[in-house]
């Protein structure tokens, strides 16, 4: 399909995208990088412990060769002494075989480190269908591959052809050396030759290694369309999103309406505004606010306040103030202190008034609000001095 093909994936890999392909075992490797750091340090270990090496062989060399004619005739002799000889080659090798082992399990994990993933050994398959084996191999990467088969055999064929031409006379010259002169020089023409051997190989793997993260790059990248689905998967869609936040914000109210039969008074504006606060002597520092709102919400909350027979009591520059500076669930700040404790005094006077009768309390109407506190105020630009005229 369209959606699908490498001209529709225009965008990187995510950070999401890239971790589920590893987790599906699916990582950049390079086998030629692999194959070079292990010949090199094949190389380098037969080079330095080829002395214990060289020195067991010949001595189980000379022991074999030489042994004694009863030894010929009685195999439990023979035998030991073969295995007495075989454990000496065994232990000569051990480091050898040791740092070999390792090369072969550390090199493949340079690039892209290590993983182990149980569904990676699981049978495939889908890999069993010809179509897809045919598309395979006409794809970029084989042809890459093919590309750098090619490209190994004729450098290190070249490589080898001259470096065989140019050590011809020297390897024909081991014949009348001595066999101590033509063991070391031999061993030191066949590390030359290796080396200039194994040199294309690091040429290819240093062109290899990144043309492997090139490829698994773009073999990973993204639609937009799915970039944008992982983003809603991870994000969140952000139509439910709403709704949760709706839901919430609804609990949340619901909560609200709760506590304003607990509350002490509601202060009104008397129709935008409406804070409903309560007082625990004892118990808090200061007055609380338990639920406040604006338009319908402030209708609500003096519905319920009604319907509780908690006192309303109509201070537009308290409540605009209330409304304004406070939370829910906060104490009122300082500099309301004088005005509601004026309110809550009117409040428990009228609770008073209630139970035992008497002179109805008056309703406090010019309650101390700074005027930086109540946004009405606070906005108004004061108006600079007026010129007067002669008439």
């Amino acid at each position: 399909m369209a959606d699908d093909s490498d001209m529709e994936r225009t965008e990187p890999a995510t950070s999401k995208r890239l971790s589920r392909a590893r987790e599906q075992g699916d990582v950049p490797r390079s086998r030629e990088m692999a194959t070079c750091v292990m010949l090199l340090i094949g190389g380098s270990c037969v080079w330095t412990f080829s002395g214990p090496l060289v020195t067991s062989l010949n001595r189980v060399m000379v022991a074999v060769l030489s042994f004694e004619r009863a030894a010929a005739y009685d195999p439990v002799v023979l035998f030991n002494m073969l295995s007495a000889h075989f454990m000496e080659v065994a232990v000569a090798i051990i480091p050898l075989a040791f740092m070999m082992t390792l090369a072969a399990m550390a090199s493949p994990l340079i690039l892209g480190g290590w993983l182990f993933n149980v569904d990676s050994l699981a049978p495939k398959f889908s890999k069993l269908n010809p179509i897809s084996g045919i598309t395979n191999m006409f794809s970029i990467n084989s042809l890459a591959e093919l590309v750098k088969a090619v490209l190994k055999t004729v450098l290190v064929g070249t490589v080898a052809w001259l470096a065989i031409m140019s050590q011809i006379d020297a390897v024909m010259g081991l014949g009348v050396e001595s066999l101590k002169t033509s063991s070391s020089h031999s061993a030191y023409l066949l590390w030359v030759t290796f080396i200039m051997m194994v040199s294309p190989l690091i040429l290819i793997a240093v062109m290899d290694v990144p043309y492997q993260i090139w490829n698994y790059g773009r073999k990973l990248r993204m639609t937009r369309e799915e970039v944008k689905q992982e983003h809603k998967e991870s994000e969140g869609d952000p139509h439910i999103k709403g709704k949760i936040r709706a839901m919430q914000r609804a609990m949340a109210r619901r909560r609200m309406m709760a506590e304003v039969p607990t509350a002490d008074v509601v202060v009104t504006n008397p129709t935008h505004y409406a804070v409903a606060l309560k007082y625990t002597e004892g118990k808090m520092g200061a007055p609380k606010v338990v639920a406040k709102g604006f338009d319908d919400i402030a209708a609500k909350i003096r519905e319920v306040a009604r319907e509780n027979k908690v006192p309303l009591l109509e201070a537009p520059p308290l409540a605009r103030a209330l409304h304004t500076h406070t939370e829910i669930g906060d104490e009122i700040p300082e500099a309301l202190y004088t005005a509601v404790a004026e309110v809550l005094a009117y409040v428990f006077q009228l609770r008073t008034y209630g139970q035992f009768g008497g002179n109805r309390p008056v309703e406090p109407t010019e309650l101390n609000v700074p005027k930086e506190l109540d946004p009405v105020t606070a906005t108004k630009k004061p108006r600079g001095p007026q010129r007067r005229t002669m008439q």
